[in-house]
């Protein structure tokens, strides 16, 4: 398309084509007409034209004309034409610039003003030039006006254009380059500033250039400084902003945010239902056809019932339903290709992407459970409990385990009783038919139920329950031997205490449930503590064996308890246990006992007196009130004490007469109860009778005195205690005599007594055993030999270790070899031998030097004797260790 202009003087175009937006420059004196022409490939027929000035209006036929009288001022007046296809309606727009052209006489008669330079357009600017001038500071008649800055047009540059770089966009020029020369120069964003150097200017002409391609998506517009400086730096004019504005190009795919989108929708869903919504997004500008983005569903897979089950909103991505018929039991999911293409969805000029779309069919519950028979049948043993009898088996098309699915049963007749259920086993969905209250064959042998099933979820709208959701279960009872019970159990029975052997107490009878079975019972003892009853073995009549004791320890609260066995001879027998419980009533049979046993008073009557009480293991009215009293024999008793009545249950015991000898007494009360007959009972209580102090206490020598010793009794008895002391210590310190005697050693042993075999320790040098009390110290290597002249130099002992440094030898072999025993031996032999380290314990050792200051004498005066003057016969005596050495040296005369 292009747009044509005439009518006018053209000055400059824009140096931008195959552009949508356009900008045509034009300069033409004030209130003088245009005339545009549009021309598209498709003619010009239908194209309508509208202007978004009021000032300006376009005719059919593409001339401008002014509305009204104008009076367009020196700066420029910028308007848009828009151009639109009613057919198509496709709009294209152009930008109008009007620039006033300056001549050298007023058009409107006033003179110019001499002397001024007047902001002019450049004459012969170069073709594809759009001349930008700074503003004038004065206009032609000479009159002053106010500074005003030029409203410069945006520069449109469109994207990714192939060049040549650099492109020239626009020239900007001062009328004072005239006069002097002017430098240009251009800031911001895109020329000094990153990135940098998008756009240059020549410095002497003004031309600006775009140095790359540009790229919408990075940056889509930049603002400029455009600057007019003389050769020595300083400013001509004031700056202008500079627009630029990068025009989009459709090089971006529409991206979607995810590649594979998952929704759901329920079965059986209306058309027109919601399922999901899609988003692609298209980097491009929006506002433009290049990044409006449009959906469309390429592919359904599967294509049943429909090839087109759903539809989606070419302008917002929704998907929806477009068909009835979506069934999860048939298909479970939807794979849907979509397709996003930009420039409003044309294919052939458009980008296009795709995503899949993953739709699942929700289930519903559509489909009801069912039997898979009407009839079931089992069979359980009576009394038997959280038993299962028989198992339901049901069928749903709904999607297992879930609520749709899960089956629900319900006993809706048959069992008045409860004692069934039915429970759902969660793996299978099956019923199980459980037994949850004991049967009786003998009361119930066979049930007929009628068990529901439904589901956890209800129905949908609509579906209605099947006839086969409901099944008849017959259930057989089985009769089992029961055992024998007792129907008082535990029976209690009550009697008084002391009843003879052989009475009849109670007859304790069992009965067995078994009516159908021909069964007899026998009974027997399971618990009878006391062993006091006896129980007849055919009827259960119980008798007693022993005399009942109601104060026995097998009573509690005045309860026996036994408990009996009845066993039936059915097949296997079974057994029951009864509780047979005896209240035996209380009967006076025990006769009270006096309390304490024992009690200390004063030899001298005084205030202070013995209480005394009865205990009797009867109850009430059995017990007291009580009655003491003292006997008449002896009559000491009488005569040395005497009873005072306290109340029912106690009384006190004091001395009658002034004073009685410290002692032991046993004084015999004699205690009366209340039962009917009474019973009376003879107690000794002993009552040990002391001197006391001024505080009514026992003394301790009357406290021992009365015990019944006298004082040489306690002089023995400190006495032995005393010689008991002495022996112990006399024992003692022989102890430790005989432990010192132990660690000391006898200097001679007695060669008769000695017959041991001990191991003497012979590791050092020295006497023998009948010398070692002796100084080592006297042995060892002195540090410093200067004080002994006779010493040769490095003569020292062979029984030391040597000091210096030590020759390495050959290591001794442990193992000798398996063959050669012999030269193990010599190898040995040969290393001891010259191993200087090795202890000398069968080589000749040497005493050279024996210490200073030795008390001893020189042992070189003693010389050895072979005259027969020495007896050796005392080697015989002293026992077979010296045996070889009395063979030796003793009878050398007789050899």
């Amino acid at each position: 398309m292009r747009w044509q202009e005439r009518g006018s003087t053209v000055l400059l175009y824009n140096g931008i084509s195959n552009v949508p937006k356009t900008e045509v420059l034009f300069s033409l004196e004030k209130r003088q007409l245009i005339e545009i022409k549009f021309s598209s490939c498709l003619g010009t027929k239908g194209t309508q034209y509208e202007t978004n000035s009021v000032d300006f209006k376009v005719g059919a036929d593409g001339t401008v004309f002014a509305t009204r009288e104008l009076q367009v001022p020196s700066e420029q007046v910028t308007f848009t034409v828009t151009a639109w296809d009613s057919q198509t309606a496709k709009r294209w727009d152009a930008m109008v610039r009007l620039l006033v052209a300056q001549t050298s006489s007023s058009h409107s008669g006033h003179k110019a003003q001499k002397g001024k330079k007047i902001m002019a357009l450049d004459p012969s600017p170069p073709p594809k030039d759009t001349l930008l001038p700074w503003p004038q500071h004065q206009n032609s008649n000479g009159l002053r006006r106010r500074k005003r800055d030029w409203v410069i047009p945006p520069i449109n540059v469109p994207e990714n254009s192939r060049g040549p770089f650099p492109q020239q966009l626009v020239r900007i020029r001062s009328d004072k380059d005239n006069d002097i020369p002017i430098r240009y120069s251009i800031t911001g964003v895109g020329a000094d500033q990153p990135p940098m150097e998008v756009f240059s200017i020549d410095s002497m002409s003004g031309r600006m250039y775009v140095t790359r391609p540009m790229d919408r998506e990075e940056h889509a517009s930049y603002h400029l400084r455009a600057h007019a400086v003389d050769m020595n730096g300083n400013k001509v004019e004031n700056p202008i902003d500079l627009y630029i504005y990068v025009i989009d190009m459709n090089d971006n795919r529409p991206e979607f945010i995810n590649q594979v989108y998952n929704g759901s929708v329920d079965e059986g869903s209306k058309p027109g239902t919601y399922v999901m919504t899609v988003t692609a997004n298209d980097a491009d500008d929006s506002t433009t056809a290049n990044g409006m983005v449009r959906y469309r569903i390429l592919t359904q897979t599967p294509q049943s019932p429909s090839q087109n089950m759903f539809t989606i909103n070419s302008e917002t991505g929704d998907i929806v339903t477009v068909a009835a018929g979506l069934d999860r039991e048939k298909v479970q999911q939807y794979s849907v290709i979509v397709q996003a293409t930009d420039m409003e969805g044309n294919l052939n000029y458009g980008l296009s992407n795709t995503a899949t779309a993953i739709i699942t069919v929700t289930d519903v519950n559509d489909n009801p459970p069912e039997f898979t028979t009407s009839t079931f049948a089992g069979e359980v043993p009576e009394n038997r409990v959280e038993t299962v009898v028989a198992n339901l088996t049901v069928m749903d098309r709904d999607q297992p385990h879930s609520p749709n699915w899960n089956a629900v049963y319900r006993i809706i007749s048959g069992d008045p009783s409860g004692h069934f259920s039915v429970r759902t086993d969660p793996v299978t969905n099956e019923g199980m038919v459980t037994v949850v209250k004991a049967v009786d064959y003998e009361l119930n042998r066979a049930f007929m139920l009628t068990v529901m099933v439904s589901n956890q979820a209800p129905l949908a709208s609509g579906i209605q329950m099947s006839f086969q959701s409901t099944a008849g279960v017959t259930i057989s009872i089985m009769d089992i031997n029961e055992a024998p019970y007792f129907p008082s159990n535990h029976k209690l029975i009550r009697l008084e205490e002391g009843v003879p052997p052989g009475t009849v107490l109670t007859t304790f009878s069992a009965v067995d449930p078994d009516r159908f079975m021909q069964q007899a019972v026998r009974y027997s003892k399971l618990s009878d503590p006391a062993n006091w009853l006896h129980v007849n073995t055919t009827n259960g009549q119980i008798t007693t064996a022993a005399v009942l004791d109601r104060e026995s320890l097998y009573t509690k609260n005045n309860v026996y308890e036994a408990t009996f066995l009845a066993a039936d001879n059915g097949i296997p027998p079974a057994s029951g246990t009864g509780t047979l419980q005896i209240y035996l009533i209380d009967i006076n049979d025990n006769a009270p006992e006096l309390l304490p046993k024992e009690a200390q008073i004063c030899e001298k009557p005084n205030l202070n007196a013995i209480n005394i009480t009865a205990a009797d293991a009867d109850v009430d009215p059995n017990i007291g009130p009580y009655v003491f009293e003292l006997p008449f024999i002896p009559a000491a008793v009488r005569k040395n004490w005497t009873i005072t009545r306290l109340n029912g249950d106690y009384a006190q015991l004091s001395l009658r007469i002034l004073y009685l000898e410290a002692g032991m007494y046993d004084v015999p009360i004699i205690v009366t109860d209340s039962g009917n007959p009474p019973l009376s009972n003879t107690s000794i209580i002993k009552v040990k009778v002391c001197p006391c102090d001024d505080n009514g206490d026992c003394t301790t020598i009357g406290a021992v005195a009365a015990a019944g010793l006298g004082t040489g009794a306690i002089v023995a008895i400190l006495i032995c205690i005393l010689i008991l002391l002495t022996m112990v210590l006399l024992f003692v310190v022989w102890m430790k005599r005989r432990e010192k005697e132990r660690h000391t050693k006898q200097l001679l042993i007695d060669p008769e007594d000695d017959v041991r075999d001990n191991i003497l320790k012979y590791d050092e040098e020295g006497g023998g055993e009948e010398d070692q009390d002796y100084d080592l110290s006297q042995l060892q290597q002195p540090e410093a030999m200067g004080h002994v002249p006779s010493k040769a130099p490095g003569v020292r002992r062979v029984d030391e270790r040597p000091v210096g440094a030590e020759p390495q030898y050959p290591v001794r072999p442990v193992v000798p070899h398996p063959g050669d025993i012999g030269e193990f031996i010599n190898e040995g032999l040969r290393a001891a031998d010259n191993d200087p380290t090795a202890p000398p314990y069968d080589s000749l050792l040497v005493f050279d030097y024996e210490g200073s200051g030795s008390t001893a004498g020189s042992v070189s005066s003693l010389n050895s004797s072979s005259s027969g003057d020495q007896d050796y016969d005392y080697l015989n005596d002293w026992g077979p260790r010296f045996k070889k050495l009395a063979d030796m040296y003793g009878g050398g005369e007789e050899d």
